[in-house]
Parts: structure tokens; sequence; C-alpha cells
């Protein structure tokens, strides 16, 4: 009760919640709405929205463009999922063992993360799925790959900060292992930076998402917001509606999830929580 107070208190966080949760719903009820594959050619192309039974108008092969976002949601809402899960795993595994045990693993772990962070994260997303072959699984892992660096770099800093504590001490001194030290005594005050962070990684991998799809890196099976957008750039003057609204897809699911972020950053950061 206590956190959903604090989190109410931002007005803006409990916004981006609910665009969050009708987006969620979107998405589980595309099949209910528009049970028809989304890639169907279901009739006149380039029609405007309203028109030919269209609520949100055709793009140039005459697919309904309203079909394509609400299946799109999906799409976007499973790999931003995914690939934050698979690098924020990654991310506190390593980080937690470069700032528990220090030393030459740090060291080690450390030049490692740095060599990833001094490629620039969109090139390297674009050469992976291209060695791959696009597909969901590839999106997947090139994303995680360009992502847990930033994961790994606070979760080793806030390991650095816990190792010396007086309770990690006296669990040593009791004979607690390392592994169970880390699992169940460490980790568990470490999540909530490792939480927020998570939070605003999906936003951030949906954003890579849509570029490899609009760049035509995408999965040519299903249909996402970065395809519909890449599939109408050629038509923006004369169908401007083919990329305007999986544009606006976008710009609202993001910005909620940053807004949600923000919201998880004042409920769970102590310091804030102290202020108020």
């Amino acid at each position: 009760m206590a956190f959903l107070k604090l989190y109410c208190r931002n007005r803006s966080a409990v916004l981006g919640l609910v665009i969050l949760v009708s987006v969620l719903v979107l998405a589980a009820t595309a099949s209910i709405f528009f049970p028809d594959d989304p890639f169907r050619l279901a009739g006149k192309p380039m029609s405007p929205p309203g028109e030919n039974g269209y609520l949100l108008g055709s793009d140039t092969l005459g697919r309904d463009v309203a079909a394509g976002i609400a299946h799109g949601a999906r799409t976007s809402l499973l790999i931003g999922g995914l690939a934050t899960a698979v690098a924020v795993l990654l991310g506190v595994v390593l980080g937690g063992f470069a700032g528990y045990f220090g030393g030459w693993i740090d060291d080690l772990l450390m030049r490692v993360t740095e060599m990833f962070q001094t490629i620039p994260s969109f090139i390297f997303a674009i050469l992976i799925v291209a060695i791959m072959k696009p597909s969901i699984n590839s999106i997947v892992i090139a994303i995680a790959v360009v992502s847990w660096p930033a994961v790994a770099r606070l979760v080793r800093g806030e390991f650095m900060s816990m190792r010396n504590r007086e309770f990690v001490q006296a669990c040593h001194i009791v004979g607690m292992s390392d592994w169970r030290i880390m699992l169940r005594e460490i980790l568990p005050n470490c999540l909530s930076p490792i939480i927020v962070a998570g939070s605003l990684m999906v936003a951030t991998a949906i954003l890579i998402e849509s570029g490899l799809s609009f760049l035509g890196l995408g999965d040519p099976n299903i249909i996402s917001w970065g395809f519909q957008i890449g599939a109408g750039r050629t038509v923006l003057r004369s169908a401007w509606w083919v990329c305007t609204f999986p544009g606006v897809a976008i710009l609202l699911t993001v910005l909620a999830i940053n807004l949600v972020g923000e919201g998880l950053n004042d409920a769970l950061n102590p310091r804030l929580r102290n202020r108020t």
C-alpha cells in the first residue's frame, strides 16, 4: 500500500501506467478485434482513415493499418520484454561477480564491458541481426547484447557498496557461502535500481526493434510498428496515415514506459521516499 501511495503521487507516472495498460490490452485483444492476418490484402490500397471500413486507413498494398498496429503491439512488447530480461540477467550476473569479488575478476569483466560500450549500439545491433538472419530470436539477442553493459556497471556499483556492509561481514563470520550471500543478502537490496533500469530498457528495446524493422531487418513473417513505418515511408506525402499512426503508437508506448520508470524510481528510491 505504501508503494502504491508513493507511486500515485506522481501523476505523470499514473498517466504512463494507464497508457501502458491500454497498450497491453490492445496487444492481448488483437486477435479478437482483428482476427484476420494483418498481412492480408484486405481491399483498396491507401484508403484514408474511415473509408471502406478502415478505421485508420490502409497501406500501399491494402493492408489494414489498425490491424497492423494492434498485432504489432504484441511484437514490440514481446521483443522489448524478452530482450530486457536477457540483458538484465546477463548484466546482473557479470556485474555482481565484478562488484563482489573485485580484483582481477573485476578488471577482466569491466574491460569486456567497456569494449562493448565503445561500439555504437544501433550499428552493432544491425550487424548482429544481419549476420544471424532477421528473426525474433536474432533481434532479441542483438538488443540484449547492446544493452547489458549499462546494467552490469549499475549492478557492479551496487555490489561494491554492499559487500563491506556489516550484515555481509556477519554472513561471512557465520560461514555462509559466496553464492548464498550474493543471491539472498546483497541482490535483494539492489533490486530497486535494477527494476527501474530494466523498465527504462524496455523502451529502448522497442525503439531499437522499430529501427531494425524500419530498415528491413525485422522478422519478415511478423508485423511490427517499425515495419509499417518502413512500408509507408515512400508515400508519406500522399498517404500520411500509413506512417503516422504506427509512429504515434511507438511514441505513446515509449513515453508511457519512461513515465512508469520515473514513477518506480520515486516509489522505490529510499532517498526520495524520505523526502516525502
